[in-house]
């Protein structure tokens, strides 16, 4: 190559190098979601890929349905009702239903209604006075529904959790039906990390309610004296206002203290993540629909473009720095070792394989004679180096990157002349 060719040659490779990764490390720091709250996770692991005043409680308004959600799939799994099954419709919610100001689908207590029917109608159309009607439905009220959401919540994990009922709405719209204790100005409160771990829970227990989460339109009453045409809240999802590839989910909701919010769900290239986006700001105007879509799509693409799933090691491979264990008092004093299952890692796009390190540790001091091939002996978790961000729940997080310890070889136990003649040779030695 003609050298005064090579050296702009080489030195434009050296530039496009470091801007890149300038780049990506400019995004990686500088990414601000306008929003008062939000979080991005793996739903599998529920790894934490970015998070902004995650921790603190807010309005959550309407995505406060998820958890009302996840109690009606609950009940239809336990068998206490099913989808077919006819919903009543009692007087304060064909009342409620008919309050234009909100979310609702059309309810008469003329018609007939199915469990499926108003489950669509809480997700699709966020109705509130079908989510009301599903609660009393389960619970036989809305006041002991409230009570098992509290619960439900609290095994989860979430302990400061403010539910005062089963839609998100502000109680002032419910008139003298509110929960006991609570004022005319309460709503839903959770911290952006905890609806999160809402949505996780939904997804992995019943993850066919994406089947309804992902339809964009849809009647409602077909053959009722009310039809009503349903279009989803959901801006993201396809044919609507701000469509992006592969969302199928979540739950809006909006209310004067809550701001506009969304829990979105996303599947690309095998991998979901969940995003919560609390009061996202605009924005200025609460009325401008885009807005928690656009703070969704930023984060959505910050996650897949700087995070990546590796597979650190598969069944029965060696584990790094620790090919084999001692056995004081086998006839064959080492053993190969390896992991039992596979270990997987979240890592940042700027690290590598070489970032990871193994924290390994056995069961007992040390392995005792005899052991068989396969024996169980301890344990290994691989983690990356500057990662500080953590999961939703770090008890849960073992799972993808934890594995036990076993014994690729067994050994019998020596017998007493061996271990004494071993003992004398290493009294000597020492």
């Amino acid at each position: 190559m003609n050298k005064k060719l090579f050296i702009p040659f080489v030195m434009g490779i050296i530039f496009l190098l470091f801007s890149s990764i300038f780049t990506a490390n400019v995004a990686a720091e500088d990414l601000d979601i306008r929003a008062k709250a939000a979080i991005s996770v793996d739903a599998d692991t529920g790894k934490i890929f970015y998070e902004q005043n995650s921790d603190k409680a807010m309005g959550i308004a309407s995505t406060t349905k998820l958890i009302s959600l996840y109690l009606v799939e609950d009940a239809i799994q336990n068998g206490e009702l099913s989808w077919d099954d006819e919903v009543a419709i009692s007087d304060d919610v064909a009342e409620l239903s008919e309050n234009l100001e909100l979310s609702n689908v059309p309810l008469s207590q003329d018609e007939h209604y199915t469990v499926q029917d108003l489950f669509e109608a809480a997700v699709i159309e966020s109705a509130n006075a079908a989510t009301i009607a599903l609660a009393e439905k389960v619970a036989g009220s809305e006041e002991k529904f409230v009570e098992q959401m509290r619960q439900q919540v609290e095994d989860w994990g979430i302990i400061d959790a403010k539910i005062v009922n089963s839609t998100g709405l502000s109680n002032e719209f419910l008139g003298d039906n509110i929960y006991p204790g609570t004022s005319k100005k309460d709503e839903n409160e959770l911290s952006a990390r905890d609806l999160a771990t809402v949505a996780r829970n939904l997804l992995q227990d019943f993850p066919d309610i994406l089947e309804v989460s992902k339809i964009p339109e849809k009647e409602f009453g077909q053959g009722t004296s009310t039809p009503f045409d349903m279009e989803n809240f959901n801006k993201m999802l396809p044919g609507l206002l701000a469509e992006k590839d592969g969302v199928d989910g979540l739950k809006t909701g909006t209310t004067d203290l809550a701001g506009a919010c969304f829990v979105g769900t996303i599947e690309k290239d095998g991998q979901r993540i969940i995003t919560v986006v609390l009061n996202a700001i605009d924005h200025d105007d609460i009325e401008n629909e885009s807005a928690r879509f656009d703070e969704t799509s930023k984060l959505m693409d910050y996650t897949f473009d700087h995070w990546k799933q590796e597979t650190l090691l598969t069944d029965n491979d060696r584990i790094p720095d620790l090919a084999s264990v001692d056995v004081p008092q086998g006839k064959k004093q080492t053993l190969p070792v390896a992991v039992q299952d596979e270990i997987k890692l979240w890592l940042p796009s700027d690290k590598t394989t070489e970032d990871v390190s193994y924290q390994s540790s056995l069961n007992n001091n040390e392995v005792q004679a005899p052991v068989k091939a396969g024996t169980d002996i301890g344990n290994v978790q691989a983690q990356v180096e500057d990662d500080d961000l953590g999961y939703l729940n770090n008890e849960e997080a073992k799972k993808s990157s934890n594995s036990a310890i076993i014994t690729t070889e067994g050994t019998e136990k020596a017998n007493i002349f061996t271990t004494t003649w071993r003992n004398i040779k290493n009294f000597f030695n020492n």
